[in-house]
């Protein structure tokens, strides 16, 4: 079988477009059109619906996508191992993270990745908004929620927690929340939603089920970053994640209300495409960040499972 043929189709699977893929693998369009055609007779199935607006992956071309993706990769990863066993990770590794947590919990990693491989280049893009992996050339990103693109390798990491805060000198001022609903009578610090143009919701947990909760104040921002600083001054009451100010509420500026009403925890993934699954670069990244951040815990059941095969 054409290996060159089987990757091109992958790339063209992971842009969904002809003209991208050919660009990014500096070839010419009626090349990879041909190469996927050439790939398409030999198997004998149709990979891609084609039509005038878009691509599309059959259910056979998604088959064969999942199965060959890895299996290439292992293929230029066995390539590229060979190669790193005799240096160092080097060149640019291209990550993404949320805002938040870029500032918090990834500078120091990558600060502590710099220093044991000098030869890596890392670029950083923190930012809130959904970035195309593919499109934008990342190595990999962080992403939270479902993933649901099965194109895309998705390690589960530790999830992302939140607490309800405020300053004790707030908290001495205005009193003491002891349910959700008490928090009509303060002042609650918010976010505007980008995408809906209104306030974000706060979520709690009551009688084991998720509630929203419409909050209300006199300071909304336009990201979650600045909220902390105003909390610690003494405005009013936040919502943030607990690594965000984890340090202040060990400082004592902060102190966690309404605790058992957390809301449950998000989901947090470290995405990348599979021909990166062997990348020397990524591994120390991976490494780098299981080893602060830690991995999602295995759920009850599957360890059960687990100990029943044993």
């Amino acid at each position: 079988m054409d290996l060159n043929a089987i990757r091109q189709f992958l790339k063209v699977a992971e842009c969904l477009s002809f003209t991208d893929a050919a660009a990014q693998l500096g070839v010419t369009q009626s090349g990879v059109s041909r190469a996927v055609s050439r790939l398409e007779h030999q198997l004998g199935v149709r990979l891609l619906h084609r039509n005038t607006r878009r691509l599309s992956l059959t259910p056979d071309g998604m088959v064969f996508y999942e199965r060959s993706a890895p299996l290439l990769g292992d293929l230029e990863a066995l390539g590229q191992e060979l190669q790193d066993r005799r240096s160092s990770p080097s060149g640019r590794l291209k990550v993404s993270a949320p805002s938040a947590f870029g500032r918090v919990v990834l500078m120091p990693i990558l600060a502590r990745l710099l220093v044991a491989h000098p030869q890596l280049n890392i670029e950083v893009v923190m930012s809130d908004r959904i970035v195309d992996l593919v499109e934008e050339g990342f190595d990999a990103v962080l992403r939270t929620g479902e993933i649901r693109d099965q194109r895309l390798i998705a390690r589960p990491l530790a999830p992302l927690t939140w607490q309800t805060l405020a300053s004790p000198e707030y908290l001495a001022r205005q009193g003491m929340p002891v349910y959700p609903d008490e928090l009509a009578a303060h002042n609650c610090l918010q976010v505007r939603n980008p995408h809906t143009g209104r306030p974000v919701r706060w979520r709690f947990t009551e009688a084991n089920q998720e509630r929203m909760l419409a909050v209300d104040g006199n300071l909304v921002f336009d990201h979650g970053d600045p909220l902390l600083d105003a909390a610690r001054l003494g405005v009013g009451v936040v919502q943030v994640m607990t690594f965000f100010a984890r340090e202040a509420i060990a400082r004592g500026e902060l102190q966690p209300i309404l605790t058992e009403f957390n809301p449950p925890a998000h989901k947090l993934s470290l995405v990348h495409q599979p021909s990166k699954l062997h990348s020397a670069k990524l591994r120390v990244f991976k490494e780098a960040l299981l080893a602060e951040w830690g991995e999602a815990p295995v759920p009850q059941r599957i360890q059960e499972e687990a100990r029943g095969r044993k």
